[in-house]
Formats: structure tokens, C-alpha cells, sequence
């Protein structure tokens, strides 16, 4: 049967209308969270929602703070129950703040989970975070973004400057990224505490990465993925690094395997998050709930923000 093409092209129409109506759809904002377990609950029982100060698409940059701040979580984690703190925080600073789901598109065992993000392959989530960028930079009017990533966030903001648009390494004037503030992020692989080695004892680095997704095993220390990234130095010309690491990162192992070091036309300033606050015992997944940690991003993202405060934080969650 012949369909005339004034049809076809009305109902490709409609349909495009369709779909643009319902991405553009404002989610639902969470409440504010201050730790992460109870971030984590609610993101269970309320899928889809944004942290509270992100995603207003029609904030302006001031003058003060010309660069939006996007937020990028880490692995299994989404973008409500990784910054259900610092989201509101940063907002009342005076930033417009973005944050995205990504890396939810493989075929694993763990996408039952609908909660659960961020364990696809870290390139095809880099070109996820590239889109989300360029349309972060479109909304806002703004020529860079600024980015902080919690644990394989930080990485993957490493792999966008690297390989997706992220930056120019011909012209550093034209990188769409001016600073790059991670926590916890596994820029050295990992040894997960010694999983590492028992996966590749057991010879899980293959077929065993399929229940669990990609992301995991492409950030053990011995990964391709490790090697690649660092092929060429930790930095890109241009960009500004600041790597808070904690001592009690049981994910990030060793440690400090997240500092990195400043090749040319790039600054880095790694930071513990101990230095000078004994009593903050945030490990992984608790620290980008530490009012220490938050300060220190303040400060990365404008150094006129106040000094980090220092309080007693216990390591869990």
C-alpha cells in the first residue's frame, strides 16, 4: 500500500513533536540529602528524579560565576543520589549546576536495577556526557562548562577531554572545559581493595564483566581502558585539575593512585581530603557528601569561596 508522502512526513512530524515534548519534560527535583544512603533509598523509591538546584534550563551564568557546573556521577550511582548534597550547594553559590544519568545502555544483569547507572562502556558514556555538554553550553550561552566527577566520573570527564570534543589540542582556547574537579576518581585504575586481582585470578575480566556491565573492569588498574587513557600524560593543555582523594577509599585503591600529575599547559593540585581535618573519615562513596569535600569544590570552582570547613564525618555511608 502506497502511503502519500505528505502523510509520512506529517506523522514524522508528530512524532518528532512527541518525543521533544517528552525529553523536555522537567523531572521531579529531590529533596536534599545529607548522607548517602538515604540519597541512595530515595532514588529507589522515586526513579528519574534531579537533584535539587540542578537542571534549570533556563538559568543564566553571572558574571561571578560564568561557567556551568556539570555533574558527573560514578559508577552505579545516578545523578539524584550522588549530589543530593552538593547540587543545592553549589546552586546557592551562584552557579547554574547540571547533572546527567549515563552509561545505562548495555545489555547487563545489573540494568534490572533501573536506579542503578553509570556501569556501560566509559566510551560510549563519554559521547553521552559530549551531548549533555553541548547542550548544557547551548542552554546557558556560556563558551566552557566546568565539570566535577565522583569516582568513575572524574574519569570519564578525562576520557571526554581526550577523545570526544572535550578539548583542543591544537587551539586550548576552544576546549569546551575550562576546570575538572574529581573526587575519588580512578585516573590510575583500581585495585578494589584486592578484587582486582581475585577477578583476574579467577579469570572474570572477560565473559564475568557482563552481569555487572563494562565500567567496573575498564577501571582496574591493569585495564586497556587504564592504559589508554594515560597513554599520552594524565592532563590536556589548557584545563585546570583539582584531585581530592581520601585516605579511606576502599573503591579507589591504593588511594592516592588518584592524584595525577600536570603535563604541559595544565595544572593539577591533588588534595587529601585529611589534610589539615583528621576527623573526616569519608570513604568512597560518602564523600561527596562531606561538607570538607564540598567546600574544597567551592573553592576549585572559585577561589574566593570560603575556606573548607572541617567537621567530624564518620566513613560509611
Amino acid at each position: 500500500m502506497h502511503i502519500p508522502r505528505y502523510v509520512t512526513a506529517a506523522c514524522a512530524t508528530a512524532a518528532a513533536t512527541v518525543l521533544a515534548t517528552t525529553t523536555s519534560a522537567a523531572a521531579e527535583t529531590g529533596p536534599e540529602q545529607y548522607d548517602f544512603f538515604p540519597a541512595m533509598v530515595h532514588s529507589i523509591l522515586h526513579l528519574d528524579i534531579d537533584a535539587p538546584g540542578s537542571n534549570d534550563w533556563n538559568c543564566h551564568p553571572s558574571a561571578a560565576h560564568p561557567r556551568p557546573v556539570v555533574l558527573v556521577h560514578g559508577t552505579y550511582e545516578n545523578r539524584y543520589n550522588n549530589w543530593a548534597r552538593m547540587s543545592p550547594e553549589l546552586k546557592a553559590q551562584g552557579f547554574c549546576v547540571y547533572a546527567l544519568d549515563y552509561g545505562d545502555t548495555d545489555d547487563a544483569g545489573v540494568a534490572l536495577a533501573p536506579t542503578v547507572k553509570g556501569y556501560g562502556d566509559i566510551r560510549k558514556s563519554s559521547k553521552e556526557l559530549a551531548a549533555f555538554v553541548d547542550k548544557v553550553l547551548a542552554a546557558s550561552g556560556s563558551r566552557q562548562v566546568d565539570l566535577v566527577g565522583h569516582s568513575q566520573g572524574g574519569t570519564l570527564s578525562r576520557w571526554y577531554l581526550k577523545a570526544d570534543g572535550g578539548a583542543n589540542p591544537s587551539d586550548p582556547s576552544k576546549n569546551k572545559v575550562k576546570n575538572v574537579v574529581q573526587l575519588g576518581a580512578t585516573n590510575h585504575g583500581t585495585t578494589m581493595s584486592g578484587i582486582e586481582t581475585l577477578a583476574d585470578i579467577l579469570h572474570m575480566l572477560g565473559p564475568g564483566e557482563v552481569p555487572l556491565g563494562k565500567a567496573g573492569p575498564q577501571q582496574y588498574v591493569k585495564s586497556d581502558f587504564i592504559k589508554e587513557l594515560n597513554a599520552d600524560g594524565d592532563t590536556v593543555p589548557g584545563v585546570d585539575y583539582t584531585v581530592i582523594g581520601t585516605k579511606y577509599d576502599e573503591i579507589t585503591t591504593p588511594w592516592q593512585s588518584t592524584f595525577m600529575t600536570a603535563g604541559p599547559g595544565a595544572t593539577v593540585h591533588n588534595i587529601p581530603l585529611q589534610q589539615g581535618c583528621s576527623i573526616d573519615l569519608s570513604a568512597h562513596l560518602s564523600m561527596s557528601y562531606s561538607p570538607r569535600a564540598i567546600g574544597l569544590v567551592k573553592q576549585a570552582l572559585d577561589p574566593s569561596a570560603p575556606a573548607a570547613p572541617c567537621v567530624p564525618r564518620a566513613p560509611g555511608f
